[in-house]
């Protein structure tokens, strides 16, 4: 009798948890956008980026789609992701007021965006769109190493990162600084490498913001095919995607101090 109870009690226990899995399995699952169009420069290291956000997406349990198709941006397509990547989108990449209008509201129903690297050289005559992705690109010198100074590890984008990490990559300055309206992850140390004549001083390099009902995540690095390969990189660009998707905490005050 003894023994009927401690089973009965097993599985009294055990229920719940095989409920709570249950209902789990029943949830949608995170699906994310990748946008990659240019009608500008174009980076090879595009489809690598895309590969490397496909794989990350099947180690972490979230759905990728990949398009440079600008006519998926309409309301019933954009509904069923949780957050959007424009993957080194240059030019004009949403050349319709249809797609931009569709993408904006569907920022302001609380949509996600993440930015990487030509994502601030994208949407020039689109004011709106400015303010999203924080700053847009001005120049950039030659590809170096550079010491990026991480504010903390308090996020999922930066919770991988030394306080000083050295890499690889194309630097760029931007039109102007985003840091009133952002909460800066990181920025550069312009003493670390030849940033040439467009020192921008305080130099923030990836960044969050709420903005018009959604959330944002820009990131300028990733230029090269090797920093889809980077372990910490790919570290900072999943952060970026969980933290717009909700599935990270956001904490993205424009007065947070990064830890």
């Amino acid at each position: 009798m003894l023994r009927r109870l401690i089973v009965a009690l097993g599985v009294a226990l055990l229920l719940p948890l095989l409920g709570a899995h249950v209902a789990s399995a029943d949830q949608d699952p995170v699906r994310v956008l990748v946008f990659s169009k240019t009608t500008a420069f174009r980076h090879d290291s595009i489809p690598a980026g895309v590969a490397a956000i496909e794989k990350l997406g099947q180690e972490n349990g979230f759905a990728v789609d990949a398009t440079e198709d600008a006519t998926k941006f309409t309301d019933a397509n954009l509904a069923q992701y949780d957050t959007v990547v424009f993957l080194s989108t240059t030019g004009d990449p949403l050349d319709q007021p249809a797609e931009k209008a569709a993408f904006q509201r569907y920022i302001e129903h609380g949509g996600g965006y993440v930015g990487i690297h030509a994502a601030a050289d994208s949407g020039y005559t689109w004011s709106w769109y400015g303010g999203l992705v924080g700053a847009y690109f001005k120049s950039h010198p030659a590809q170096q190493y550079a010491t990026v100074k991480v504010a903390g590890q308090g996020t999922a984008a930066t919770q991988s990162l030394p306080n000083r990490w050295t890499r690889w990559d194309e630097w760029y300055n931007y039109r102007s600084n985003p840091r009133a309206d952002v909460r800066v992850l990181a920025s550069l140390d312009e003493t670390s490498y030849d940033v040439g004549p467009d020192a921008m001083g305080d130099h923030p390099i990836a960044w969050c913001h709420r903005y018009d009902g959604g959330k944002a995540f820009y990131t300028g690095m990733g230029h090269t095919i090797d920093s889809y390969s980077e372990p910490l990189f790919l570290d900072h660009v999943l952060g970026g995607i969980e933290m717009t998707a909700d599935q990270a905490s956001f904490p993205c005050d424009p007065d947070g101090d990064g830890s």
